[in-house]
């Protein structure tokens, strides 16, 4: 995907004596498909980024079907072309040297892709051919198919489809404040230039995609802040031989916390260490040699031995943050700023995404100066997303807390699941539906998950065997207690609070 050169100098010249449909804060993940859909739709754009240049990151680097399918509905599935990423069809989970493969769910088995007009043209919800990614494979095959890739490759080309957007103008700067009238109604963002100062922009609309850490999501409310419970430690391992190739990997086992790895790109394979702690061990090498060392599938061992040999070691904080209602007039917070999940499942690029479809259904044709009516519209918004999100969010946090199964209970409920994946079918099939981001079914969920912790009831009583009955019937209850304190008031607070 090529784009024209543009200078520094260029990005900094934006016009601040008119009113801009939409103002865009973040070229993040979020920013550009904002800011493109909108101008698509014929709305004037000024999107402020304050580093044009590419990211070094290791959070967003594994996309499910979910956010594949969103990139078409917006026209941009070919922004993952040309970086050597890496197609991903399905995950191979290991539990105690057990291993069982979960592929992605059948395109005949959902609903077909929503082409949202004015932003679907010249067969651009297609990918093209290039080195790793296959027309045959994406467009033809008949299961889904999720991606890997550098982050910041693909988000350079995020950025080139936004900048050849006539209707988009581009900024570097730093947002330094969210402007407000005097009835507390946003009109705009304040914007620190190199060389210009601090400039005004106003705007009918201000759109917050300003990421994980956030400036001015306490725009909508003072205590809209994330919780942090855990941490990833990340490394890179270089020409890793993947025990299964295009598969992400989840490795589980009753004496370690989970490991995940996937590869993003010919050479480059990305493993991420559970912590379950918001603050690192003080020695992480020490901490990597005995707790996650020994669990190392032997395929991965010497790439992985070579990384830990170097120590660099990358780490990010897994934080929650439940959606609120955007009903501040003048402002739609969106992506990470409004709403975060744990990155065990890969689903947040899966959420933003389909936040910004569904953003396009409801206020792409509206027009931006009637500001009531596209309020009226964002509220409505609000509730629309849950049957999506609701699912990707709670299904992280409640596999998590299986996955690292930090006490008696939770270690039963990590076999139960284990081995409810084994059974295959419709024990597979639904799951990886949820996981993939194409299930926006939130009691169906609920259903398949209990059947989960009554299945993990069941094993715990072909364990125990006749004579241990009457312990395991008083664990039962202990265990279906667990489940439903791990799942119930994650529910609630998506749907309801």
């Amino acid at each position: 995907m090529s784009g024209g050169k543009t200078t520094t100098t260029d990005l900094k010249n934006a016009d601040a004596s008119i009113t801009y449909d939409a103002i865009i804060v973040g070229c993040g993940v979020i920013g550009p498909c904002v800011a493109t859909g909108l101008a698509r739709k014929g709305k004037k754009v000024l999107i402020v980024e304050r580093e044009w240049s590419m990211p070094d990151r290791i959070v967003g680097e594994l996309m499910q079907p979910g956010g594949v399918r969103a990139l078409r509905s917006l026209g941009m599935v070919q922004s993952i072309n040309d970086i050597e990423a890496i197609p991903v069809t399905g995950y191979t989970v290991f539990y105690n040297g057990e291993k069982v493969a979960i592929p992605y769910p059948y395109k005949a088995d959902i609903a077909p892709v929503e082409k949202i007009p004015k932003l679907v043209r010249d067969g651009n919800d297609k990918v093209t051919e290039d080195k790793t990614i296959h027309v045959s494979d994406f467009e033809e095959d008949e299961r889904e198919r999720g991606v890997g890739f550098v982050h910041g490759k693909f988000l350079q080309n995020l950025r080139k489809i936004v900048a050849k957007e006539p209707n988009v103008t581009r900024l570097q700067g730093n947002v330094v404040e969210i402007l407000k009238n005097g009835h507390n109604e946003v009109v705009g963002a304040k914007v620190d230039i190199d060389g210009r100062g601090k400039v005004e922009f106003k705007a009918h609309i201000t759109f917050v995609c300003d990421g994980i850490f956030s400036k001015f999501r306490k725009e909508l409310s003072t205590d809209h802040v994330p919780t942090v419970g855990s941490s990833f430690v990340g490394m890179s391992l270089f020409h890793a031989k993947m025990p299964s190739p295009n598969h992400g990997h989840v490795i589980l086992g009753t004496e370690h916390m989970p490991i995940l790895v996937y590869q993003i790109s010919p050479e480059e394979t990305r493993i991420l260490c559970a912590y379950n702690s918001p603050k690192l061990p003080s020695d992480v090498k020490a901490w990597m040699t005995k707790k996650v060392q020994p669990y190392i599938p032997e395929s991965l061992r010497p790439s992985f031995d070579e990384a830990l040999t170097q120590g660099k070691f990358r780490s990010m904080p897994n934080s929650y943050l439940p959606g609120r209602q955007n009903n501040v007039l003048g402002m739609c917070v969106i992506g990470d700023a409004l709403n975060m999940r744990h990155p065990l499942t890969g689903g947040g690029m899966t959420v933003g995404l389909n936040d910004v479809v569904l953003l396009m259904k409801k206020i792409g044709d509206l027009d931006f100066s009637d500001r009531e009516v596209v309020l009226d519209e964002l509220l409505d918004y609000h509730y629309e997303r849950k049957s999506y999100d609701s699912v990707i969010n709670v299904l992280s946090i409640a596999l998590y807390s299986l996955f690292a199964a930090d006490s008696k209970d939770l270690k039963v409920l990590q076999k139960g699941c284990f081995k409810y994946f084994k059974r295959g079918g419709d024990c597979v099939k639904l799951p990886v539906s949820f996981l993939s981001g194409v299930m926006p079914r939130p009691f169906l969920l609920t259903r398949v998950f209990f059947a989960v912790a009554f299945y993990a009831v069941y094993v715990n009583f072909q364990e125990k065997g006749m004579a241990g009955f009457p312990v395991a019937l008083i664990e039962a209850f202990s265990i279906l207690f667990t489940a439903a304190r791990v799942f119930t008031p994650y529910l609630y607070t998506e749907m309801i609070g």
